[in-house]
């Protein structure tokens, strides 16, 4: 099992996690450690010798990832001042049963469609498509407004798993760009749910809609 085989584990594992905790500041802490673990992959993704770029890039993605998204979503979790994830729309165990349906499935669909020789990992097509699943589930399958901006950051981080297990050129830009979208709806949010809180006296997304 090489560096990145490894990598891809971790990355099922914190997706698994994420699907069971109902601890906020666990999630929260699971992110950023997903975020750490996406930042590496610029270094082992590099075909070639590493250059300034690969370093330059990893740096970024785990400062704005595995250090910045926690640090606001813990600050808006203080601000909030709630701890967990009590009544969410699916429960704990139906959301394991069904990430690991998911990442069955995902392991599946990669078998199933062509993908040049030279990836990063033979998993990681599949730990990508999983990523990317879990991040959408928990945006719809939870109620607190906190959890659901997790998700996206999830979402995005399945995303740029995928273009680094195929090696995709010129991923600077568009990874950038991202960060930069997701930074903004984790600031928006993170106001959004200060005001709400002190407003409703909670960040419940399907509540929101009966306060008139």
């Amino acid at each position: 099992m090489n560096i990145a085989d490894s990598i891809m584990i971790l990355l099922i594992l914190t997706n698994l996690s994420l699907l069971a905790s109902s601890r906020l500041n666990a999630c929260i802490k699971t992110v950023a450690f997903q975020g750490i673990i996406v930042g590496l992959l610029p270094l082992i993704a590099t075909t070639g010798p590493l250059t300034i770029y690969s370093y330059l890039l990893a740096l970024l993605i785990v400062t704005v990832k595995g250090m910045l998204f926690p640090y606001l979503l813990k600050h808006t979790l203080r601000s909030a001042n709630v701890r967990r994830e009590i009544e969410p729309f699916i429960g704990y165990g139906a959301s394991i049963i069904i990430g690991v349906v998911a990442l069955v499935i995902s392991f599946w669909l990669t078998k199933h469609i062509p993908f040049h020789d030279k990836i990063l990992s033979a998993t990681a097509p599949a730990v990508a498509f999983f990523t990317i699943f879990c991040g959408l589930f928990l945006i719809v399958s939870r109620v607190k407004a906190l959890t659901q901006v997790m998700g996206y950051i999830v979402f995005e981080n399945g995303i740029y798993i995928f273009g680094s297990a195929m090696l995709i050129e010129q991923s600077f830009l568009v990874e950038l760009g991202i960060i930069l979208d997701v930074f903004v709806v984790v600031f928006i949010m993170g106001i959004m749910m200060f005001h709400i809180s002190r407003a409703f006296d909670h960040i419940d997304t399907d509540r929101l809609g009966e306060k008139k």
